[in-house]
């Protein structure tokens, strides 16, 4: 069929325009707790880790090697990420017969909502989960609308360098395969090889992350149970669907709803229908398992796509450029709370925390690890020269290595846990803990509690700093009481 030309003008400057606002905003706060953890994890490659797969610790490890500490480099192939899921989205709205203005729709509203924005802000498995989703979505719905269902080979491709990422996206392949299968316009494709094939390479890209969780006991169950404790429940269900309406900002919500609809109800989009029946499966999955509203991202750009579409085959250039404003006025509101657009001090004390606490996890960490520093400074030079660093989360070890404290650093969280304990004549211990370290370490004394100059209230803030004699027992044998899971 013949379709319009794809705009590359008008996406280019939306991409370019995003790509250097996300440049120029990288080095403002600090890293997130995870990209620190990201960047350890990386100096420890393996095909998995506790918590996710392999892919965005070695994008970590690659960023550290160019530029070490850096965070325009560590946060440049989120970028790059986030550019892509533009590119794709605006192929999607081609594939629904989109012309210049149902594209460029597409491309504003996508590329200056909230969500992504944010996740191209941070080095992220969710925001490469979100590329991953989307181009798999645009390649099987290109595959459909030709019939060329070779293509599916490289939806495969695509697949298993995802599942490499992020295991969600098996919920992914779910959806549509159940979505092609119930379509009689689409079901005679699993008739032929290529979805098999497809499915095949996807699973053999995918082994070497399974038998490293088989070798360390399939800690992704006890993490995923971890997730759905906290989410579970008709109020975590709840969450789930409103964080889904209200991540790309409200009124996008209303637009990619309206998409949804007009998805499964037109009948010149029955071969891509696929995608609105995966996405309401996928919802299904979540929804009884227990998750998080952005799990679902990857599934609604096609959404966004069919609804810029159809809005734009209805009303006029004035009409179409008015929503455009009004669909990124909408997604600017909310943007101090998923990028660093005002100082930090302003943002930890406004509304915007109520919208997205996790912004909070990037302030503080000089002021943190300063205080640390300055008690690994009073330890005597004997003690010093055996001394290590314990904390509770990945996030503080990940920052005593990414502000270089001095000392070797330790946790037993997640990733950290596999990494092993000190050495036994590792002493003594500067123990970063929330809580009191009675019954896990022995002879402490407090130094110094965590706090930051920004009033940011995270999770680090009031921790205690300790300087103790050692761990009760020794490492070896304290260890297995040390470590712990957490999502």
């Amino acid at each position: 069929m013949s379709r319009a030309p794809y705009a590359a003008r008008e996406v280019a400057a939306v991409v370019v325009l995003q790509a250097v606002a996300l440049v120029l905003l990288a080095s403002r706060y600090g890293p997130h707790r995870d990209e620190l953890y990201f960047v350890v994890a990386g100096r420890h490659l393996a095909w998995g880790y506790p918590d996710q797969p392999a892919l965005t610790p070695l994008l970590a490890r690659l960023a550290d090697l160019v530029a070490p500490s850096n965070l325009v480099v560590l946060r440049l192939p989120s970028v790059l990420a986030a550019a892509g899921v533009v590119l794709l989205s605006v192929q999607l709205a081609r594939l629904l017969g989109a012309g210049r203005a149902g594209q460029v729709l597409t491309a504003v509203t996508v590329g200056f909502s909230a969500l992504v924005p944010g996740l191209g802000h941070l080095l992220s498995t969710a925001t490469f989960d979100l590329l991953f989703w989307t181009a798999v979505l645009t390649v099987v719905a290109q595959a459909l609308v030709d019939d060329r269902p070779r293509l599916w080979v490289l939806a495969g491709v695509i697949a298993g360098i995802g599942l490499n990422n992020k295991h969600a996206v098996v919920f992914c392949l779910l959806g549509v395969l159940v979505g092609v299968a119930l379509l009689r316009e689409t079901r005679p494709v699993l008739r032929t090889p290529w979805p098999w094939i497809a499915g095949l390479i996807a699973l053999a890209m995918w082994v070497p992350n399974l038998v490293w969780q088989a070798q360390h006991d399939w800690p992704v169950f006890d993490l995923s149970a971890d997730i759905a404790d906290e989410y579970g429940g008709l109020g975590g269900r709840i969450g789930l669907v409103a964080q889904a309406l209200v991540m790309f900002s409200p009124v996008i919500g209303v637009l990619w709803v309206f998409g949804l609809v007009r998805l499964l109800r037109r009948p010149d989009w029955v071969r891509v229908r696929p995608l609105a029946i995966a996405f309401l499966v996928v919802l299904a999955v979540f929804l009884v398992t227990g998750g998080k509203g952005y799990y679902l991202a990857g599934l609604i750009p096609p959404l966004i796509a069919a609804g810029c579409t159809d809005l734009a085959e209805r009303w006029s250039a004035r009409r179409v450029t008015i929503a455009g404003a009004v669909l990124v006025a909408s997604a600017v509101v909310a943007y101090p709370a998923v990028v660093p657009v005002v100082p930090a001090s302003t943002f930890a004390g406004s509304v915007w925390v109520d919208m997205n606490d996790d912004q909070l996890d990037t302030i503080g960490w000089p002021d943190y690890t300063d205080q640390v520093r300055a008690v690994v400074d009073d330890l005597p030079p004997e003690q010093r020269a055996h001394a290590v660093i314990f904390t509770s989360n990945y996030g503080e070890a990940g920052a005593m290595s990414w502000y270089d404290v001095g000392l070797p650093v330790s946790s037993g969280h997640n990733g950290y846990r596999n990494w092993g304990p000190p050495p036994d004549e590792a002493l003594p211990v500067v123990l970063v803990l929330q809580g009191s370290p009675e019954g896990a370490f022995e002879g402490c004394d407090l130094k110094d509690r965590l706090h930051n100059s920004a009033d940011a209230d995270n999770e680090e803030v009031g921790a205690g700093i300790w300087v103790c004699d050692g761990p009760v027992g020794t490492w070896s044998t304290a260890w297995p009481h040390l470590v712990h899971y957490d999502a």
